[in-house]
């Protein structure tokens, strides 16, 4: 050993690897029981429990509870990590000048964002009612959605509550489930529709 990683040796306190090592232990045993949840969830299961995450994560309810004191803490971790994902993809610039070509985008950025959430809106959707969290990340996710549009949207288009109504449930979430799992659409056919919807709308 030289001198210098000598030095640095004697400078880390006692225990403090130990620390480290229990931390880092900690981290990865909440990242796997995060990534259980998503995998259940992804495999159709829209109202997962602890038993079927512990199963799927391969450790004790204990253990999940352990990490995550209930399960809105365990969905918390969840949402973090997807919205870590999504981020990008809203962030994204438009490459239209005019509103109308922002419009189309919208579309197309809403299609892809839709379809990466849809899994876990609809499990969020049936717990929401008897969880606050739940519930406020659902009114939050709508402000975006309508703070989206009124980003985008000129002042007249705005100032029509009814135009401008319809141009936000035509283009949200609820109708974007509507049409991939009640009407049974592919996804391109989803967008299409939305896209004619939009167009409509607007006289595009």
């Amino acid at each position: 050993m030289t001198e210098s990683m000598a030095n640095v040796t004697r400078l880390v306190p006692p225990g403090e690897e130990a620390v480290d090592g229990r931390r880092l232990r900690s981290e990865r045993s909440r990242a796997q029981i995060v990534a259980a949840m998503r995998a259940v969830i992804e495999g159709g299961d829209m109202d997962p429990n602890a038993t079927s995450v512990a199963a799927a994560a391969g450790v004790s309810i204990r253990t999940v509870f352990r990490h995550f004191e209930e399960m809105d803490s365990l969905y918390r971790g969840l949402n973090a990590q997807i919205e870590a994902e999504i981020l990008p993809m809203v962030m994204t610039q438009f490459e239209a000048r005019d509103w109308q070509g922002r419009a189309g985008e919208v579309v197309t950025r809403r299609a892809r964002i839709y379809e990466r959430l849809m899994p876990f809106k609809i499990a969020a959707h049936a717990r929401r009612f008897q969880s606050e969290y739940l519930m406020d990340a659902h009114r939050r996710f709508l402000a975006l959605e309508r703070a989206a549009l009124q980003a985008i949207l000129p002042a007249e288009v705005q100032s029509n509550a009814a135009l401008f109504a319809a141009l936000e449930m035509v283009t949200g979430f609820q109708s974007w489930q509507r049409l991939r799992h009640d009407q049974n659409l592919t996804s391109e056919e989803a967008e299409a529709a939305m896209r004619l919807a939009v167009e409509r709308l607007l006289g595009l």
